[in-house]
């Protein structure tokens, strides 16, 4: 699960991050347009987009089931280990690429895990060479070498089943075919071994291809630039990062943790080009950004009169040895929230026989207009459904169904005793597919109300199809769910529909509005780039790689992510972006077969344009005008007087301050628990929260 999550959240992320660079010069534009520079133009978008349509239906249609199929015959163990012998089989291919760039380091390590991992791993079905001389495979490829050799990439365009590729890449592939030994297997019984290889070397990016299809509007978009930004990170070796050496960064020391790694190879010619290297700089201080300036300092006393102006804010949760960074990168460790067993289970994701708990939960839908698409959720009961309780979960901004997150909530609830359904968030794109014409969410009291009716909806459906009733429920939210949470709350203390009902609501903003130009500043903050922003960021991508590649067990070690905080924005900036356009373009209704200009306007819209163009209908009306009925502030009443919700909230969140914070803790008093690092839901992963949350929803 905490490589799915990373890979989700952070991986898909950092591969746009160098189409950013030139595209602010050239286009001018608020946000980037993520692969416009780097690719050029893509002129042959249409004919790209029918043939990469073409492809998706094929794969999900033909290859995916062979997949399936071939996952469900071999357990995971057994697929590992065949990808080892691949692997191993491949040498050719990384030894002469390497030798093409002079890079003799590598030639020498892979000659050397070649033949170990020959002789003492069974042919390569173990890898003796990493775990006892910790000699790591590269990557190379014949496209790297043709890089190293400075041939450019020319155009780009999308093959039937190889899809995204240039003419480097297609020359690339057919010398890396060349060289691989297998390619020259004739005999019937070595045709079939082979068939077998490569059915199991390609089963490994299913999940990659079904998260890009199921999680992103306009899939094209997304999977052109992580083509991109891949192919670039391998041509420049940045892949070679040792992120795993800043892990571990004492906090105390404010000396800066700097790693150099030589910009090619081969060596540079010029004698000028020898101390041509990239810093990568690591902050493992304290640092107060320079833009979010959100969050509220932690008092060393506390006053408990909270109806005084000046009273005095405190933590009740003491993360200890949190060691914080800042809070952008503190935010990101949400990535970190993780529960071993959600996805343990020796066969693969794909095989039929997986029974780990996030394959258990089960997927259904209700039509919610008619002439639209059904609105897909998620739910797993307990075998006693008629006394269970039901957990309802709402996820941040932009979340779907398939939420990490959302499913690591519900294992807590079900571990609880609870029934679960996980719903995506209305600010989403799948969400708004479903809803009628017209329908632009961002207006909580407003969004509260369709989204308690919609779950309203699910429950009546699984009541009729199990027959129970679920007479007590609980509803968390995180993010922006946990706003829309407490408006549900507050619109349940006016009416009533659902009936015995609690809420608990993580990281709520209290201002939206404020939130939003949190989020903004924090997407532009390219106006600050520093020098050498190409390789900055594409830096950026390439330490997310490797920190998704590396081990569970020393990811859950980590006391310092190894990013700074211009790179925790660039990271976090893409994804709410990314979020928005998704949401955008299916309020556009464009469509994913045809070249379209949308990302033109796309790309100089941010959270306060959208609540302009589609929140406000008053031409003469500004965001700060919705300021006070998008806040708590408008639930003040509820707040005070119910006590049927809980809040989580950071003291240093960087999409509230001090002053909202008060006037929250104002509110809820003792209903509010304050924890002092973790910023926006970056506390999520630390056993005193989970603790805490497992005794709030105990059963009695």
């Amino acid at each position: 699960m905490l490589k799915k999550k990373i890979f989700i959240f952070c991986l898909l992320l950092s591969f746009t991050f160098n189409n950013t660079i030139f595209v602010f010069a050239a286009q001018e534009q608020k946000f980037p347009n993520y692969s416009y520079e780097f690719l050029g133009d893509d002129k042959w978008e249409n004919f790209n987009r029918k043939i990469f349509n073409f492809n998706l239906k094929l794969n999900k249609y033909a290859i995916r089931p062979i997949h399936i199929l071939w996952s469900s015959i071999m357990p995971e163990y057994g697929m590992d280990r065949i990808q080892g012998v691949t692997n191993n089989i491949e040498y050719p291919i990384r030894l002469v690429s390497s030798l093409l760039q002079r890079d003799f380091k590598t030639s020498k390590n892979e000659t050397v895990r070649f033949f170990t991992n020959t002789i003492l791993g069974l042919g390569g079905m173990f890898d003796p060479a990493k775990h006892i001389f910790n000699i790591e495979q590269s990557k190379e490829n014949m496209e790297q070498a043709l890089a190293g050799c400075k041939i450019k990439s020319g155009p780009y365009f999308v093959f039937p089943v190889l899809s995204f590729t240039n003419v480097r890449g297609l020359f690339g592939k057919i010398l890396d075919t060349a060289l691989n030994p297998g390619s020259y297997i004739a005999t019937p019984v070595l045709a079939i071994v082979k068939a077998g290889l490569t059915v199991n070397k390609t089963s490994y990016i299913q999940p990659l291809i079904k998260m890009i299809e199921a999680n992103f509007a306009d899939p094209y978009e997304i999977a052109k630039s992580a083509f991109a930004i891949d192919s670039y990170i391998k041509c420049q070796n940045y892949d070679r990062i040792d992120v795993l050496a800043f892990l571990h960064t004492d906090v105390k020391d404010n000396s800066e943790a700097v790693v150099e790694i030589k910009k090619s190879i081969p060596a540079p010619k010029k004698e000028e080009e020898k101390n041509n290297i990239v810093k990568i700089e690591v902050s493992s201080e304290i640092v107060i950004p320079d833009l979010l300036y959100g969050g509220a300092n932690i008092d060393e006393q506390l006053s408990k009169d909270y109806s005084a102006e000046n009273f005095k804010l405190g933590a009740d949760i003491i993360l200890k040895n949190y060691n914080p960074q800042n809070p952008v990168v503190d935010s990101m460790r949400t990535a970190l929230f993780s529960l071993p067993e959600v996805d343990e289970s020796v066969w693969n994701e794909l095989s039929v026989w997986n029974r780990s708990f996030s394959k258990r939960i089960h997927t259904s839908s209700i039509n919610l207009a008619e002439g639209k698409d059904n609105y897909n959720f998620r739910y797993i009961l307990q075998k006693d459904k008629k006394n269970s309780p039901l957990a309802i979960i709402y996820p941040s901004i932009g979340e779907g169904i398939m939420s990490s997150h959302s499913v690591l909530l519900a294992k807590l609830f079900y571990d609880a005793g609870y029934s679960v359904i996980i719903q995506g968030s209305h600010f989403q794109w799948e969400f708004v597919k479903s809803m009628p014409d017209g329908y632009t969410p961002g207006l909580p009291a407003k969004d509260s109300e369709i989204l308690g009716n919609v779950t309203l909806k699910i429950i009546s459906k699984l009541s009729e199809k199990y027959g129970c009733e679920f007479n007590n429920k609980v509803f968390i939210g995180t993010s922006f769910g946990a706003l829309t949470t407490l408006f549900l709350g507050a619109h349940e203390y006016s009416h009533n529909t659902l009936g015995n009902t609690k809420f608990i609501s993580i990281c709520p903003p209290v201002e939206l509005i404020y939130a939003m130009k949190q989020v903004d500043k924090n997407s532009q903050d390219w106006n600050n780039s520093p020098q050498n922003l190409k390789d900055k960021v594409a830096i950026t991508a390439a330490k997310v790689v490797k920190l998704y590649q590396s081990k569970d067990d020393v990811k859950t070690e980590i006391n310092n992510l190894p990013f700074s905080e211009y790179e925790g924005k660039l990271i976090t900036g893409f994804l709410m972006h990314q979020k928005l356009s998704d949401l955008i373009f299916t309020i556009e209704k464009i469509s994913k077969s045809n070249r379209s200009n949308i990302y033109e306007m796309i790309n100089n819209m941010g959270f306060q344009d959208y609540a302009k163009k589609y929140l406000i209908k008053n031409e003469n009306e500004t965001c700060d005008d919705l300021t006070y009925e998008t806040s708590l502030y408008s639930i003040s009443n509820y707040l005070e007087n119910s006590d049927n919700y809980k809040i989580y909230h950071s003291l240093n969140d960087y999409l509230t301050d001090t002053n909202q914070l008060k006037r929250l803790k104002q509110y809820s008093r003792d209903k509010i628990v304050l924890l002092d690092n973790g910023a926006h839901l970056g506390f999520l992963y630390r056993q005193e929260f989970i603790d805490d949350l497992k005794n709030t929803i105990a059963l009695k």
